[in-house]
């Protein structure tokens, strides 16, 4: 199946300087966004209060939300517990008006008082099973791992990389590894969708898409330098390009239905996880056809670097 001709020959390349260009400035714009709005980061982060409740009849999560958002608490994240009649209730303080002291220290009772009184409202065999305040010390060394794990994600792509195909493919797909990940941060920033763990995996998912969008030309390039006599090198990226266009925008609209169905039939609790993989989807696409291989040629990528080395050719392996 495909959307866009084989053998079509859309001048992609020639219009590095404008894709470099709007590249530049997305993530300069999302650095600033970061710097200045930083990211909405939720209860896995920030801490809050952590309640768990249980029913004595089967109830749904629906139910539940429906009753904190009709007492107030609009923010309060709901979730099973492996079954159907007991929910994880999770909140900030903040969201209660009565919940802090005026020490600033949080009032549990309090919290779980108000926050029992609206369930029992809607469900009076709701009963407190358990409560518990986590601090922000937490959210803040879930935020460390989370930035050391994409950055050995990117790390291990390179290696990959580099191994696989040669060093200016592994720097051009950590060049936009960085460029899709800030980007897409950047426009989280700006809508102040919550940042949650479930959004944290969403990033990293992003990287795996993204980069498998990139190999996938980067074996093209690779092939067709190998096949080609006399070839430029602009004339082989731009047709690998083209060659692989409609896998490209086939996987991109597929997995983006994909993530359109889990956002409209997962429910509250995986938006922020389909959210971001559409955003992230959109980006990595466009930066696999318009940044990836701009980067290469720049680099001076050329047919010599992808020779299998042989003893024939001892120059080869001397070549950096």
């Amino acid at each position: 199946m495909e959307i866009f001709n084989h053998d079509s020959n859309i001048p992609f390349l020639g219009m590095r300087k404008y894709s470099i260009a709007i590249a530049i400035f997305l993530m300069i714009a999302s650095v600033v966004l970061i710097a200045t709005k930083s990211l909405n980061y939720g209860l896995d982060f920030t801490g809050g209060v952590s309640m768990v409740v249980d029913y004595d009849q089967s109830v749904q999560i629906a139910d539940v939300r429906a009753a904190l958002d009709k007492g107030g608490l609009d923010h309060a994240v709901v979730q099973s517990l492996g079954g159907t009649r007991e929910v994880s209730i999770r909140m900030q303080p903040k969201d209660d008006k009565t919940a802090t002291q005026t020490d600033g220290k949080v009032n549990l009772d309090t919290i779980s008082a108000d926050v029992l009184k609206m369930l029992q409202a809607a469900r009076p065999d709701a009963k407190l099973k358990s409560r518990d305040y986590v601090g922000s010390e937490v959210g803040a060394e879930l935020r460390s791992d989370g930035t050391v794990a994409a950055v050995f994600v990117i790390l291990g792509i390179m290696a990959y990389l580099w191994i696989r195909f040669e060093r200016r493919f592994a720097i051009a797909a950590v060049a936009t590894e960085v460029h899709d990940v800030l980007v897409t941060l950047g426009i989280l920033a700006l809508v102040q969708r919550e940042f949650d763990m479930t959004v944290l995996a969403s990033v990293l998912a992003v990287i795996g898409y993204s980069i498998n969008d990139k190999v996938v030309v980067f074996d093209r390039i690779r092939e067709l330098f190998r096949l080609a006599r006399k070839a430029e090198p602009e004339e082989i990226l731009n047709r690998s390009i083209n060659n692989t266009l409609s896998r490209t925008i086939i996987t991109s609209l597929f997995t983006a239905i994909t993530m359109g169905a889990l956002y409209i039939f997962g429910g509250p609790v995986v938006h922020g996880f389909a959210v971001t993989m559409l955003i992230g989807i959109l980006v990595g696409t466009l930066s696999s056809i318009f940044v990836a291989s701009p980067i290469l040629l720049w680099l001076g990528v050329s047919k010599t670097d992808l020779m299998p080395v042989t003893k024939e050719n001892p120059e080869l392996a001397r070549r950096p």
